[in-house]
């Protein structure tokens, strides 16, 4: 599909692009060379491959969801850099 000179002018406005003649004739050459290989591409016959196909094997990464008891709490504060009243003690981050 071989693209105006008009069409990549409005393209380039579209992207805020400011071109230079020599600039408008490459990039409407390039831009016809990149829709005729979109062209070509939707010709290839995709019949017998299911819309979701990958090449990745589907599986979950997930680990099962299995409901474990809490570890005690000075546990988990005795990284905490501060804690009070048994809670995490971060700086503000809102002005009062």
């Amino acid at each position: 599909m071989a693209l105006t000179i008009e069409e990549v002018r409005h393209i380039a406005q579209l992207a805020r692009l400011t071109l230079t003649p020599e600039e408008e004739l490459r990039y409407t050459e390039q831009l016809s060379d990149i829709l005729d290989y979109a062209g070509r591409l939707s010709k290839v016959d995709t019949s017998a491959i299911p819309p979701t196909a990958s090449v990745l094997p589907l599986r979950a990464p997930l680990r099962p969801d299995v409901v474990r008891p809490c570890p005690p709490q000075e546990l988990i504060l005795r990284n905490a850099p501060s804690d009070q009243d048994g809670m995490f003690r971060v700086p503000p981050v809102l002005d009062t």
